[in-house]
């Protein structure tokens, strides 16, 4: 994108019917960290990328706690995700407190995007450059939405935002069939696998990602580092065991083979006969 005539105010249309302040809030959203949302049934998971931009300096938070039923996953500007969340937070202390029962998550997530609006009609006012994934539990169920800085809002089975998501969309898009009947761990495992396409072959660690969990008898918390690298390792180990296992099971056919005659004919010592085994079993199956 380059600047032209049309973009120094958020209520201008260019001839051809754009905003394009509300594009480049967009397009900041595109340029920031990862974040990648999935649900079920009965939970939903959030996880995001947290990398730190020196050595010498923390991360930043990219995934914040609403309510005990209620979180939310940011890409884009964190000052701006902030805001938001903390007037989130606002909305369902208020509602608690007026009517002794939990905000719905898709009310909130309404009245977040009716917030975001404004900003695209006021010409003293700028696009939230941040785009958010709700995750929330309520009497109808599990819910996931994505906030446009558009104003634009869509509910979602996973989804992702940010840099490099596309390689996690691709296998969502791939997966999805069967989230609605997963488990909790089936859901964190696609997470953490959905967040390792977004690193382009840099190994995944606890210290670069967050994930987070809500479900039905589970408040909102994030999950600590320990726990994310116990299962970041369960699923590397589980993965490379299992390519692992299959040369063993054609040898063990060879074995029962050469016991009945056919292949040690072929063969002068027992590893050659075994070898030509492996051949012929899978078309022997």
């Amino acid at each position: 994108m380059f600047r032209n005539q049309y973009d120094t105010d958020v209520t201008t249309w260019s001839p051809a019917g754009r905003l394009f302040q509300v594009e480049y809030a967009m397009e900041a959203v595109k340029q920031g960290s990862a974040a990648i949302g999935l649900r079920s049934k009965t939970h939903v998971v959030l996880a995001c990328v947290n990398k730190a931009n020196s050595e010498l300096s923390s991360h930043q938070k990219k995934i914040f706690k609403v309510d005990d039923h209620i979180g939310v996953a940011i890409a884009g500007l964190t000052a701006d995700g902030r805001v938001l969340s903390r007037y989130m937070r606002s909305e369902c202390i208020n509602h608690s407190f007026t009517y002794e029962s939990p905000l719905p998550v898709g009310r909130l997530v309404v009245q977040l995007a009716d917030k975001a609006q404004v900003c695209t009609q006021r010409s003293w006012k700028r696009p939230f450059g941040v785009g958010l994934l709700v995750g929330g539990l309520d009497e109808s169920g599990a819910h996931l939405y994505y906030n446009c800085p558009s104003g634009n809002y869509f509910e979602y089975q996973a989804f992702a935002i940010g840099s490099r998501s596309q390689a996690a969309k691709t296998y969502l898009e791939r997966r999805f069939g069967n989230f609605m009947d997963s488990s909790r761990e089936d859901l964190i495992k696609d997470a953490l696998i959905a967040t390792r396409e977004t690193l382009q072959g840099e190994k995944l660690r606890s210290s670069i990602c967050t994930i987070a969990v809500v479900g039905v008898g589970e408040a909102f918390h994030i999950l600590d580092q320990e726990t994310v690298q116990q299962l970041i390792d369960t699923f590397e180990l589980v993965g490379e065991e299992e390519p692992a296992a299959e040369p063993d099971a054609p040898a063990e056919e060879g074995g029962a083979a050469e016991q009945g005659g056919g292949a040690a004919e072929q063969g002068g010592g027992a590893d050659q006969s075994a070898a030509a085994d492996e051949g012929v079993a899978p078309m022997e199956i």
